[in-house]
Protein backbone atom coordinates (compact mmCIF):
# COMPACT_ATOMS: atom_id res chain seq x y z
CA UNK A 1 0.00 0.00 0.00
CA UNK A 2 3.25 2.68 0.05
CA UNK A 3 4.98 4.29 2.45
CA UNK A 4 3.73 5.81 5.21
CA UNK A 5 5.52 8.90 7.25
CA UNK A 6 3.22 9.75 9.82
CA UNK A 7 -0.33 9.75 11.43
CA UNK A 8 -2.20 11.47 8.84
CA UNK A 9 -0.85 10.00 6.29
CA UNK A 10 -2.00 7.10 7.97
CA UNK A 11 -5.37 8.48 8.57
CA UNK A 12 -5.97 9.86 5.16
CA UNK A 13 -4.63 6.64 3.46
CA UNK A 14 -7.28 4.62 5.05
CA UNK A 15 -10.13 7.07 4.51
CA UNK A 16 -9.30 7.50 1.05
CA UNK A 17 -8.91 4.02 0.39
CA UNK A 18 -11.71 2.41 1.79
CA UNK A 19 -15.45 3.06 0.93
CA UNK A 20 -16.72 0.58 3.07
CA UNK A 21 -16.43 0.29 7.06
CA UNK A 22 -17.64 -2.55 9.13
CA UNK A 23 -18.67 -0.90 12.48
CA UNK A 24 -17.86 -3.43 15.58
CA UNK A 25 -20.59 -2.15 18.23
CA UNK A 26 -22.19 -0.26 16.41
CA UNK A 27 -25.26 1.44 18.13
CA UNK A 28 -28.80 1.91 17.12
CA UNK A 29 -29.04 4.68 19.95
CA UNK A 30 -28.71 8.11 18.16
CA UNK A 31 -27.00 9.61 21.60
CA UNK A 32 -24.13 7.45 21.15
CA UNK A 33 -21.06 8.13 19.39
CA UNK A 34 -21.25 4.58 18.11
CA UNK A 35 -24.55 5.36 16.34
CA UNK A 36 -23.89 9.02 15.03
CA UNK A 37 -19.94 8.63 14.13
CA UNK A 38 -21.25 6.05 11.46
CA UNK A 39 -24.09 7.80 10.65
CA UNK A 40 -21.79 11.05 9.86
CA UNK A 41 -19.63 8.92 7.63
CA UNK A 42 -22.36 7.00 6.15
CA UNK A 43 -23.71 10.69 5.23
CA UNK A 44 -20.79 11.28 3.36
CA UNK A 45 -20.67 8.61 1.32
CA UNK A 46 -19.08 5.19 3.45
CA UNK A 47 -21.05 2.20 3.05
CA UNK A 48 -21.61 1.18 6.77
CA UNK A 49 -21.63 -2.64 7.70
CA UNK A 50 -22.81 -2.86 11.44
CA UNK A 51 -21.63 -5.55 13.35
CA UNK A 52 -23.50 -6.35 16.90
CA UNK A 53 -25.08 -8.64 18.41
CA UNK A 54 -28.45 -7.49 19.82
CA UNK A 55 -29.43 -5.28 17.00
CA UNK A 56 -31.29 -6.36 13.54
CA UNK A 57 -31.00 -3.29 11.25
CA UNK A 58 -28.83 -0.29 12.44
CA UNK A 59 -28.40 2.90 9.99
CA UNK A 60 -30.74 0.92 7.65
CA UNK A 61 -28.21 -1.87 7.10
CA UNK A 62 -28.59 -5.22 8.02
CA UNK A 63 -26.28 -5.97 11.24
CA UNK A 64 -24.57 -8.92 12.01
CA UNK A 65 -22.84 -10.66 15.45
CA UNK A 66 -20.07 -10.83 14.29
CA UNK A 67 -17.33 -10.21 12.22
CA UNK A 68 -17.23 -13.62 11.09
CA UNK A 69 -20.79 -13.44 9.75
CA UNK A 70 -20.19 -10.31 7.14
CA UNK A 71 -20.48 -12.71 3.54
CA UNK A 72 -17.87 -10.13 1.70
CA UNK A 73 -14.68 -9.28 2.64
CA UNK A 74 -14.25 -7.01 5.17
CA UNK A 75 -11.41 -3.99 4.56
CA UNK A 76 -11.57 -1.47 7.58
CA UNK A 77 -12.97 -2.44 10.57
CA UNK A 78 -14.01 0.67 12.98
CA UNK A 79 -13.87 -0.56 16.98
CA UNK A 80 -16.73 0.86 19.03
CA UNK A 81 -16.18 -1.15 22.28
CA UNK A 82 -14.02 -0.89 25.56
CA UNK A 83 -10.19 -1.03 25.13
CA UNK A 84 -10.10 -4.69 26.97
CA UNK A 85 -12.11 -6.43 23.99
CA UNK A 86 -9.72 -4.75 21.71
CA UNK A 87 -7.62 -8.04 21.05
CA UNK A 88 -10.03 -9.94 20.48
CA UNK A 89 -11.69 -7.86 18.09
CA UNK A 90 -7.82 -7.11 16.42
CA UNK A 91 -7.83 -11.18 16.10
CA UNK A 92 -11.23 -11.79 14.22
CA UNK A 93 -10.25 -9.04 12.41
CA UNK A 94 -6.94 -10.38 11.14
CA UNK A 95 -9.44 -13.79 10.60
CA UNK A 96 -11.75 -11.86 8.78
CA UNK A 97 -9.30 -10.81 6.10
CA UNK A 98 -9.17 -7.13 7.35
CA UNK A 99 -6.42 -4.71 6.11
CA UNK A 100 -7.25 -1.57 8.41
CA UNK A 101 -8.37 -1.50 12.45
CA UNK A 102 -9.55 1.78 13.92
CA UNK A 103 -10.58 2.41 17.35
CA UNK A 104 -12.18 5.01 18.33
CA UNK A 105 -10.93 8.68 20.29
CA UNK A 106 -10.47 6.40 24.09
CA UNK A 107 -10.00 3.23 23.15
CA UNK A 108 -6.24 1.49 22.62
CA UNK A 109 -4.52 -1.23 23.22
CA UNK A 110 -0.95 -2.43 22.99
CA UNK A 111 -2.12 -5.65 22.42
CA UNK A 112 -4.44 -4.98 19.65
CA UNK A 113 -1.61 -3.14 17.90
CA UNK A 114 0.84 -5.77 18.36
CA UNK A 115 -1.90 -8.47 16.42
CA UNK A 116 -2.62 -5.70 14.34
CA UNK A 117 0.23 -5.10 13.25
CA UNK A 118 2.11 -8.67 13.53
CA UNK A 119 -0.75 -9.38 10.42
CA UNK A 120 0.04 -6.18 8.48
CA UNK A 121 -2.90 -4.22 8.96
CA UNK A 122 -3.23 -0.64 9.00
CA UNK A 123 -4.02 0.66 12.69
CA UNK A 124 -5.18 3.79 14.25
CA UNK A 125 -6.35 4.38 17.91
CA UNK A 126 -7.77 6.82 19.69
CA UNK A 127 -8.70 8.74 17.01
CA UNK A 128 -11.91 9.99 15.68
CA UNK A 129 -13.07 8.96 12.31
CA UNK A 130 -15.87 12.41 12.40
CA UNK A 131 -12.98 14.42 14.12
CA UNK A 132 -9.92 13.25 11.08
CA UNK A 133 -12.56 13.15 7.79
CA UNK A 134 -13.41 16.52 8.90
CA UNK A 135 -10.11 18.09 9.87
CA UNK A 136 -8.38 16.64 6.79
CA UNK A 137 -11.39 17.36 4.90
CA UNK A 138 -11.44 13.81 3.37
CA UNK A 139 -14.29 12.19 1.11
CA UNK A 140 -15.40 8.25 0.53
CA UNK A 141 -13.60 6.87 -2.21
CA UNK A 142 -15.83 6.55 -5.10
CA UNK A 143 -17.54 2.72 -4.57
CA UNK A 144 -16.06 -0.03 -6.38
Amino acid sequence: MGTVTGPDDLVERILTTYDTIAVVGASAAPGKAAHYVPAHMQRHGWRIIPVNPHADAILGEPVYRTLRDVPEQVGLVNVFRPSAQTPDIARQAVAAGATALWLQLGIASPEARAIAEEAGLLYVEDRCLIIEQRRLQLHAPRSR
